[in-house]
């Protein structure tokens, strides 16, 4: 009797540690982001923010009783490197949800594997097409270049102007920049009566710049691309004695292209999240309580300035575990239901409301417009 009781009890532990064991298995949070390379001021920032958050939420106790894990690759701003490591993510590491994908192009290279294996992936990239036409387990948190298009052109149209140049990058980001820009352009009254492309690494805009310069009755110019690409364009623009409005897309949101850009920044305009100056948001504006604490808990861990790329994976992580809590367990279809139903979320890009039709979930007023002066960002008005 005596040893069929130590039998159950030794049973009984087993089971206990089995489940103690099973209990504190970490959630992995996967993520592929371009921390070197072209796109690098972009992707460090999103590690940065990755890991701080995951750093706090831990510090909390987790979510649903578990820590979170994030196993991160940089991709060098190589898309055909990101579908490598998102191979990796799914087929090694066994992640339960992707937050990455600096790029568009990285991006697109990791989506098609994230659908065949059934794995909820929050993109941090800006091209529609991450989302348009919809695809059932990839979303996205940064503003789209449609989106960034429309902002530009309305701002453009209350200041009387209606004949632009286009100059954009040659990457996935650009060439759907310039896709969709040409789209609305006629909704808005505007002719684009100049349109130039550059790639990636040209490290001389030059040529392209003389022609727009030479373009008779340009009243604007739009350039449309991320990376350092921007910043040399914009110190070429300035050295050829462009006097003309400038715009950007919001591929150049952080402090880091005014560095680069230098002197030449002064009165460049664009479209970005509120990120760029909670202070300056109404005080009972839903964003400025998040983008302020998120503003204050980056600076004093990292001593440098956010950027609004910090800002999409702040958004992508928080809306991750939103809808992990909300599902109640890490299964990925109920996740991926989760994220599809997120409703009211606020965020430091603007407040998501998702759906089966919309998987980024903001509209054109989670846009705002900036202006660079005195070397700092603006509020525009």
């Amino acid at each position: 009797m005596i040893s069929r009781f130590k039998k159950l009890v030794t049973a009984g532990t087993l089971v206990l540690t089995a489940c103690t064991v099973f209990a504190a298995d970490p959630i992995k949070i996967g993520s592929v982001l371009s921390v070197t390379g072209p796109a690098g001021y972009l992707g460090d920032p999103e590690l940065k923010t990755l890991q701080m958050l995951v750093e706090d939420i831990n510090k909390k106790g987790g979510v649903l009783g578990r820590q979170l894990e994030l196993v991160h690759y940089d991709d060098g701003s190589d898309a055909s490197k990101a579908n490598g490591f998102g191979k990796r993510l799914i087929d090694d590491d066994k992640v339960d949800i992707i937050v990455g994908g600096t790029t568009t192009g990285a991006t697109m290279s990791m989506a098609p594997l994230v659908e065949k294996a059934g794995i909820p992936f929050i993109s941090l990239a800006g091209a529609v097409v991450v989302i348009e036409p919809v695809k059932k387990f990839v979303f996205k948190t940064p503003h789209t270049d449609r989106m960034a298009a429309e902002k530009v052109f309305e701002d453009m149209k209350k200041r009387g102007i209606s004949k632009v140049a286009l100059l954009s990058e040659t990457s996935g980001f650009g060439q759907s920049g310039r896709k969709e820009t040409e789209g609305v352009a006629g909704k808005y009254g505007i002719t684009l009566v100049a349109n130039e492309t550059y790639g990636p690494k040209d490290t001389d805009m030059g040529p392209q710049l003389t022609k727009i310069r030479n373009t008779p009755g340009v009243e604007a110019v739009f350039i449309f691309g991320l990376g350092q690409g921007p910043a040399i364009a914009t110190k070429g623009y300035k050295q050829l004695g462009i006097t003309l409005p400038l715009y950007h897309a919001h591929g150049v949101a952080s402090d880091d292209f005014i560095k680069l850009a230098g002197p030449a920044a002064e009165g460049v305009r664009l479209p970005t999240s509120a990120l760029l100056a909670p202070d300056k948001l109404a005080a009972n504006d839903p964003q400025r309580p998040v983008a302020e604490g998120y503003t204050k808990a980056f600076m004093a861990k990292y001593k440098t300035d956010v950027s609004a790329f910090g800002g999409y994976a702040y958004d992508g992580l928080s809306l991750a575990v939103d809808a992990i809590k909300r599902a109640g367990s890490t299964d990925k279809a109920r996740v991926r239901d989760a994220l599809e139903a997120t409703k009211g979320f606020v965020g430091t890009g603007g407040i998501f409301n998702m759906s089966a039709t919309d998987h980024m979930g903001l509209d054109l007023s989670a846009f705002r417009m900036f202006e660079i002066k005195n070397g700092e960002w603006v509020l525009s008005k």
